[in-house]
């Protein structure tokens, strides 16, 4: 499965989604930027889009409604067998947390950062997660990885997050 991501304005983002309804896309935005996501099994409508390949996933990420957290890994190319097999063995504790939509894990195909999505009814289904037992577990050390000396070397700079709202669209209420 591919992904692909393109940036703009939520104006001009939410024409090309129009322009594509038969796609599977999801609009999001921030306070500072509007990011448009195409998932398919073929090439993308967009331009210039960032590419992924969708490693693991559950859920569907088309959604009228919305709280959406990536976390961005930036890992080395000699540590990507070794992430991709942590997240191949995950717990899949999420996907029974109340307000969870989907996930994805998504390997970057032009670069070495890593992107988690995971997508959530709101954010308070979100921060009910980051605060449960199930978070916890899943976030231990991860026995795949190994030493914490081996997890600095498969990842080269720190990670980080960035967070959006489903953009709704112009006729709802």
């Amino acid at each position: 499965m591919n992904f692909y991501i393109t940036y703009g304005t939520v104006d001009y983002l939410n024409k090309l989604q129009k322009r594509f309804p038969q796609e599977c896309m999801l609009l999001l935005q921030n306070e500072h930027t509007a990011v448009l996501m195409h998932e398919t099994m073929g090439e993308s409508v967009f331009q210039q889009p960032k590419k992924y390949e969708v490693i693991d996933k559950s859920g569907s990420i088309v959604s009228k409604k919305g709280f959406a957290v990536l976390n961005h890994i930036p890992v080395t190319d000699e540590g990507r067998p070794l992430f991709e097999y942590s997240f191949k063995e995950r717990a899949r504790l999420i996907e029974n947390q109340g307000g969870f939509v989907a996930i994805r894990v998504l390997k970057p195909l032009q670069s070495d950062t890593y992107i988690i999505l995971t997508l959530w009814e709101d954010e308070k289904s979100f921060t009910n997660w980051k605060t449960s037992q199930s978070f916890a577990k899943a976030h231990q050390k991860n026995k795949h990885i190994g030493t914490d000396s081996a997890k600095k070397n498969i990842f080269p700079r720190p990670s980080y997050v960035k967070t959006y709202y489903v953009v709704k669209e112009e006729d709802e209420t």
